[in-house]
């Protein structure tokens, strides 16, 4: 498995996997599929170059209905001759410093048939070493408290718990904050 930039030659296995109902989002969900999927057929070289700049595009919609900014960032795609699914990035440069909406700098979802086999640890290795030329000294990462694949995805990566917080703008849930160091020696694989 390797980490891909979202290209024209890796969409139709995208597409299909969004057919198939996986969503690059946790939290949005079908909202995400059914969004993702429209603007592939509006306009596919237009979705795979906010791909690869997601600071492009205009404001992003809480699950509260508020409006924030979209911040810097890029997504890439879990591939092994097909899609295994998604890994994203987003800061605020310069620093490693999230705005209060923004509950980690990075997040990932693998296709359910690909579960179990070790791909959201390897995605989240190759993608600190690409983040690493960004100069940043560490970055955050949430998840559920009940989602111990996750945990142990981060942990496995070297994210040491910093604590437990609640998520207001996404109802109030709990969620948990691993911080990654990201020195140049830390966590090369």
């Amino acid at each position: 498995m390797r980490l891909v930039a979202p290209a024209a030659e890796h969409l139709a296995s995208y597409e299909a996997a969004l057919r198939r109902g996986w969503s690059p989002d946790n939290i949005r969900l079908e909202v995400a599929i059914a969004e993702e999927l429209g603007r592939i057929a509006s306009d596919p070289a237009d979705f795979l170059a906010v791909l690869n700049d997601t600071g492009r595009g205009g404001p992003i919609t809480l699950p509260d209905g508020s409006q924030v900014p979209r911040l810097p960032g890029f997504r890439r795609w879990m591939w092994d001759g097909e899609i295994c699914g998604s890994i994203g990035f987003r800061w605020q440069p310069p620093g490693a410093e999230l705005p209060p909406w923004v509950l980690g700098h990075i997040g990932y979802a693998v296709v359910p048939w690909k579960r179990r086999a070790g791909i959201a640890t390897r995605a989240l290795a190759l993608l600190l070493d690409e983040i690493r030329q960004l100069g940043l000294g560490h970055v955050d990462l949430t998840t559920d408290p009940d989602n111990l694949p996750s945990q142990r995805v981060i942990t496995a990566n070297g994210g040491m718990l910093v604590e437990r917080f609640r998520k207001p703008a996404y109802g109030n849930t709990e969620g948990l904050r691993f911080r990654i160091a990201l020195t140049p020696a830390a966590g090369r694989r």
